[in-house]
């Protein structure tokens, strides 16, 4: 059973990763090439082509949804204990 709070972040964590790895790269595609993640220079030196998009801002938000998934892991780990304690069940041991 989901409630708010899971489809809440479920749907942060993916939507983050799939802008940080699918929407962005698409945005890379369609600019054209160079497809390189730094800025490729000439012979001389000057920058002749650079991404559109920086790789740390793709990284960043990757990691942001990686981020919502931890905390939510964290959540739903504290949350049965919380309820266990309220209610009073008691667990048996073997």
């Amino acid at each position: 059973m989901t409630d708010i709070i899971d489809k809440a972040a479920m749907a942060l964590s993916a939507g983050l990763m799939l802008l940080g790895i699918v929407g962005m790269g698409i945005v890379e595609i369609l600019v054209g090439p160079p497809y390189s993640p730094v800025p490729m220079t000439n012979d001389a030196g000057e920058v002749v082509a650079a991404p559109l998009i920086s790789p740390q801002v793709r990284t960043g938000v990757v990691l942001a949804g990686v981020a919502v998934l931890g905390l939510y892991a964290v959540y739903k780990i504290v949350t049965p204990l919380a309820d266990d304690a309220a209610t009073g069940h008691e667990t048996v041991a073997d």
